[in-house]
């Protein structure tokens, strides 16, 4: 059944599409809402080829360093969902400009100490900072442009800059590290994060008024946000520590139970943190598996391409960051693929062929990575992973905002946002014991053929679980065609 425009309130205020109530400043809003998914992208990725650095010269246990990647992945994780909300109900403005100099004050925090500690603090800052960030680039980008061809443009131009930049992460912290030491990978995020707080001053509306009578939910955002922090901390810890350990029990037992009331809370709130509309939503039931197997498995490859490259194949760190720059390029082009095939075949057909043309580039990929294969070999699999990836990518955005109120885009964001963090957490968790299945625990290591047997076997993983969900979604096809038909211009 077509939705026809007249159905739908029309926007006021901030909440108006972009070239109706901001004078023509649509390029200008794009290119700083992009630039901030590029800011987010970069920091998730470019402490990775700085960790021996740092641990050296902080001196950092091989035990704890994990926490100056886990730290992050942890709190952002945890606060996204919080921060859709925030960006819904505090302004989209408001909170953007917030999570900006969030990151550009603990980006100067981590890189001016050498002490362990208050590096990891600023790491969970950064994280907390791309928690707020997030969802509220996103709300603002499906409240400023209209939903349609103009929003799609959009977001393929977001997600085009989100992949440079996860690629531009690994070899920036190369070069840093080479040219400057490990103090530069924070140092590099203060100038773009303060210039995009400055373009969001200068280009965004002013935040709307608030809405008469509607609260934040305390005691709901105070138990998901503690529940969801928890669950990430468990699926992230579960493999250092031990599934079977104490900390990590405790830490799933409470995340459960936090999340529980958290659920119990949400039923009788009268202004719940997630509406229960926002759950029946079609576009939201189908972003949130989707968000979970992307997070699994196109998140997760890198991971183990990367060990692939250092390891088996023998390239050092800044030759490997170099090997992504063809990836980033690729998904960019396929992320503007996607918009041009929501735009033609719809998001039923772009989520389900792209999912395929994934797990076919995932296959080809795994059966060139040899033991004395080189970079060359594995770019026919690369290429197409990579073009489905984008597609896939901008597809998934597309449908968690369609048909969403205005004042329910950040949590909607955040909603499927959570879901992309928390099935990149449990896939790598899962993922990597398939990986050191048969080994002595060095995942990858080039002195046993199991080593590199069980990258192989994982990245097959990778391909069958993208076919299965192709699979999946080929056989409810119908019912997805129905969750975005404005999708189509």
């Amino acid at each position: 059944m077509e939705r026809g425009e007249g159905t739908r309130p029309v926007p006021s205020g901030a909440d108006r599409p972009a070239g109706r109530a901001t004078g023509g400043r649509g390029p200008a809003q794009l290119a700083v809402l992009a630039a901030a998914q590029f800011v987010i992208a970069v920091d998730f990725n470019i402490v990775h080829v700085a960790l021996p650095s740092i641990g050296t010269a902080a001196g950092f246990s091989e035990h704890d360093l994990q926490w100056v990647v886990s730290a992050y992945v942890v709190v952002t994780g945890g606060f996204l969902l919080f921060g859709g909300r925030a960006a819904d109900l505090l302004g989209r403005r408001r909170m953007f400009v917030t999570a900006a100099l969030l990151y550009a004050v603990s980006s100067l925090a981590g890189g001016a100490t050498d002490e362990p500690g208050v590096i990891v603090a600023a790491r969970a800052a950064q994280g907390l900072g791309g928690a707020l960030l997030f969802p509220a680039t996103l709300s603002l980008i499906s409240t400023l442009f209209a939903e349609g061809p103009a929003r799609n443009r959009a977001l393929a131009v977001w997600g085009a800059m989100g992949a440079f930049g996860l690629c531009a992460g690994s070899l920036a912290g190369g070069v840093l590290v080479d040219a400057f030491g490990w103090a530069a990978v924070f140092y590099a995020n203060i100038p773009p994060a303060l210039a995009i707080a400055a373009g969001a001053l200068l280009l965004f509306p002013a935040d709307p008024a608030r809405e008469p009578g509607r609260r934040f939910d305390a005691p709901g955002a105070v138990a998901v946000t503690g529940g969801a922090t928890l669950l990430v901390y468990t699926v992230v810890r579960g493999p250092q520590a031990g599934w079977g350990s104490v900390e990590v029990l405790t830490a799933g037992a409470l995340a459960l139970l936090l999340l529980a009331a958290y659920v119990r809370r949400e039923r009788s709130c009268r202004d719940p943190l997630t509406p229960p509309r926002l759950l029946r939503a079609p576009g939201v039931r189908t972003a949130v598996p989707t968000a979970l197997v992307f997070g699994a498995t196109f998140s997760a490859l890198p991971y183990f391409l990367t060990l692939y490259l250092q390891r088996v194949a023998g390239l050092d760190p800044l030759a490997t960051g170099a090997a992504f720059l063809w990836p980033a390029l690729v998904v960019a082009v396929g992320a503007r693929g996607g918009e041009w095939a929501v735009g033609r075949l719809g998001a039923a057909a772009t989520l389900r062929h792209g999912l395929a043309a994934g797990a076919l580039g995932t296959a080809l990929l795994a059966v060139a990575m040899s033991e004395d294969g080189g970079y060359p070999v594995l770019l026919p699999g690369l290429t197409l992973l990579s073009l489905a990836q984008g597609a896939v990518w901008t597809a998934l955005w597309i449908v968690a905002a369609d048909g969403i109120e205005p004042g329910d885009q950040g949590v909607a964001s955040g909603t499927a946002s959570t879901a992309l963090q928390l099935g990149g957490a449990l896939g790598l968790a899962v993922l990597v014991a398939v990986a050191n299945a048969g080994t002595s625990g060095a995942v990858g290591d080039a002195s046993t053929a199991a080593g590199a047997d069980g990258l192989r076997t994982t990245v097959f993983v990778i391909a069958g679980t993208l076919l299965a969900a192709a699979l999946a979604y080929a056989a409810r096809g119908r019912g997805l065609r129905k969750t975005a038909p404005t999708l189509r211009s």
